[in-house]
């Protein structure tokens, strides 16, 4: 497990480096801050950033480095109201929006809805990937979606505010324009619908970038911006100035205890507790007593259903409940689980689920026994829970497991994974064997035989292509969660992740028709 994690923050420093070293002194050069240090600057000192998707993009677009998706999301304090960051990185690719830049966008803008988070979007981008526009443009999940978000939030009061430090062309201009408030660096923010180059071939009028859309200009005579900034650190001043004039109060729906205590037994010991070989199974309680406060856990049904472990615990104290794998799902932890998710509804306290599943149990015998219709109970339930959700995969996160215990479909506030986990329709080595099945089958209709070199055809590209797109980063990479994080910051990033989600209000719960 170290020598994984030791893989994912080599990884991670090198893109949170941004564009080259040639892009990044052309950026400085300007006078501009690299992209984290606008954060870290905008943010209250000392205070936590949660990085959201740092290796988005990863290895996605084949020569091309487009380094954390040329845009840094992520949520941290700003006068003591926790946001959502979202800031283009102008050193990648000039900023431009590729494919999983524009997803990534939008998962930042569906986080902050769901959480009820001010977003602050600094703007220094040079607009659409030209190149990609096919998947970037025209569909629903596209970059207009970006404003169409914008126009949302903003007419439910979630604050929108935007932060010109940098080109903001053609459709990007509508980021600023469409800000409650928004902030433009003197000769460095820009904002127009068309550059100087097609003005000039529509129109035959020859203009500066800074005459057609500068901040002299937009802050006195078009008015399309609010505060007029001499530099990045005086335009993320006026900023933090802004957040502070919100009038917004956090209001927790749950009683959180005021005695915060930590585990007993280091986090650390889960790296010597969870492997990489997903085959050695582990006791996932002892992973639960690294993470929650004082190690203390009261759970629910302890005899009952035993592969599937239940109950309340504390994460800085805020009151969860905890779901978590220790085995496959029989109808009896499908039941307990649907009856425990219940309970929290109920209660209106946030479930935690820790995933390490292979999936629902197969066979004769458990189909006799209704595990389709048990396991589709707590499915139900995990869909219909209007409790703040995050989801964490230690593991194996496998089939209609992955629905069970809440994967991506299942809208969970957040979703990680540790380096050591894998997620696939089901494993590479059960998906060589179904389709060798089938091709013997096949020829056994035609009277001939799988020979052992036709069987190690099929066998090995498929093993290879699973075990390469089962991979955190793959996954990671392609926007299937919301980063991958090392075993030991887990309490943090969960604590972290719970007090931005309780800023929104928890929602009344109605279950559909459980078949019995």
């Amino acid at each position: 497990m170290q020598t994984l994690v030791k893989h994912l923050k080599t990884l991670v420093q090198s893109v949170s480096e941004g564009g080259d070293p040639k892009s990044r002194l052309r950026h400085t050069s300007k006078g501009k801050l690299l992209v984290r240090q606008r954060v870290n600057e905008l943010l209250d000192p000392f205070s936590a950033f949660l990085e959201l998707s740092p290796l988005a993009a990863h290895n996605c677009y084949g020569n091309e480095v487009v380094n954390s998706g040329a845009i840094v999301t992520g949520i941290g304090r700003i006068c003591g109201q926790e946001c959502m960051v979202v800031a283009n990185d102008a050193t990648v690719k000039a900023g431009t929006y590729y494919p999983l830049t524009v997803k990534k966008h939008l998962r930042a803008q569906e986080i902050a809805r769901q959480n009820r988070l001010p977003t602050i979007y600094l703007v220094d981008s040079g607009g659409a990937n030209l190149p990609h526009q096919a998947d970037i443009f025209p569909d629903a999940n596209h970059f207009g979606r970006i404003f169409y978000n914008e126009a949302v939030m903003s007419s439910e009061g979630i604050p929108q505010i935007a932060v010109v430090m940098g080109s903001c062309t053609a459709g990007g201009a509508y980021v600023p324009a469409m800000a409650d408030e928004n902030v433009i660096v003197r000769r460095q923010g820009t904002i127009f619908l068309a550059g100087p180059p097609l003005v000039k071939a529509a129109t035959g009028e020859t203009v500066s970038s800074e005459e057609l859309g500068g901040a002299d200009m937009h802050c006195s005579t078009s008015g399309v911006t609010d505060y007029y900034a001499h530099n990045d650190r005086h335009a993320l001043q006026i900023t933090r100035n802004i957040v502070s004039n919100l009038n917004r109060q956090k209001k927790v729906d749950i009683t959180v205890s005021p005695d915060v205590t930590e585990p007993k037994w280091p986090i650390e010991d889960i790296y010597g507790i969870v492997g990489t070989d997903l085959k050695k199974s582990f006791d996932v309680r002892e992973v639960i007593a690294r993470v929650v406060d004082g190690s203390h856990f009261d759970e629910f049904k302890a005899q009952y259903g035993s592969t599937l472990v239940t109950g309340f615990a504390h994460l800085y104290g805020y009151p969860i409940g905890i779901v978590a794998n220790n085995g496959v799902l029989f109808s009896e932890s499908a039941l307990k689980g649907s009856h425990f998710i219940q309970l929290c509804c109920q209660r209106k306290i946030p479930i935690v689920f820790l995933q390490n599943i292979t999936g629902f149990m197969i066979g004769r015998e458990a189909e006799s026994s209704g595990i389709a219709k048990h396991g589709a109970k707590m499915v139900t339930a995990v869909a219909c829970a209007q409790v703040p959700k995050l989801t964490l995969i230690i593991g194996g996160s496998y089939g209609a497991g992955n629905y069970g215990m809440c994967g991506r479909a299942y809208s969970p506030r957040f979703l990680y994974m540790w380096p050591n986990a894998r997620i696939s329709v089901m494993g590479g080595e059960q998906a060589s064997g179904v389709m060798t099945t089938i091709t013997r089958e096949q020829k056994l209709r035609e009277n001939k035989t799988l020979t052992d070199e036709e069987e190690r055809a099929i066998r090995t590209p498929i093993e290879a292509k699973f075990e390469a797109e089962g991979s955190p980063y793959y996954s990671s990479a392609r926007l299937w969660d919301d980063g991958v994080i090392d075993p030991k910051d887990t309490r943090r990033v969960l604590g972290l992740s719970l007090s931005a989600a309780l800023n929104a209000d928890i929602a009344d719960t109605k279950f559909g028709v459980f078949r019995m």
